[in-house]
């Protein structure tokens, strides 16, 4: 009895491995990124916020993030086959809890991003996502909290909630896996009447 339950379990994977994608299954990362983009341009992250070097910093994250989760390989303008635009359209910073004496206890810093994903030709591509969206801007938040008595400052909890940020806008270049392993460009929710 257990022999023959043995024996049925690799069979039954078999088989269920057997009717996938049209274009057979694929193992690893690769096969959550698109096939037909190899090369990535990020320019550096345009900031309307006052704080300085924001823009620098995320920048640097996710061309850090992009080489290390994604197949891709950041390169000039010149030679990338898409480029991977992103702005930081606010950042603020709000006390949650105060002491009696007025001391901030409990802060927040929060950040508001947009995103867009273009190829060559300037068509905007579709990350991914179960969502979906007008071909636009992408609108990622994100937000950290510090407590200055326990030693954290407002650029810790920036440099965490920048971090976070890189980790979304990269997972936003992720192909749709469960859409029949074709990912379209992106395409309006909404169709115009003539």
């Amino acid at each position: 009895m257990r022999r023959s339950l043995v024996c049925l379990l690799p069979t039954a994977f078999c088989l269920l491995l057997l009717p996938g994608c049209a274009g057979g299954w694929q193992f690893g990362n690769r096969s959550l990124y698109r096939p037909d983009i190899a090369t990535v341009h990020v320019p550096i992250v345009q900031s309307d916020s006052f704080r300085r070097n924001l823009g620098e910093r995320l920048t640097e994250m996710i061309v850090k993030e992009i080489e290390l989760k994604t197949p891709y390989k950041v390169v000039d303008a010149a030679s990338a086959d898409s480029t991977l635009a992103v702005r930081i359209a606010s950042e603020s910073k709000r006390v949650l809890t105060e002491t009696r004496n007025d001391d901030v206890r409990d802060a927040e810093t929060d950040f508001f991003v947009q995103m867009s994903w273009s190829d060559r030709r300037g068509d905007l591509i579709s990350g991914g996502g179960r969502i979906p969206f007008a071909p636009l801007l992408v609108n990622i938040s994100q937000q950290a909290n510090f407590v200055p008595e326990g030693g954290q400052s407002l650029t810790t909890a920036q440099q965490e909630a920048l971090q976070r940020l890189a980790e979304q806008i990269v997972g936003q270049m992720e192909r749709d896996i469960l859409a029949g392993c074709q990912t379209p460009a992106a395409q309006p929710y909404y169709e115009l009447d003539d």
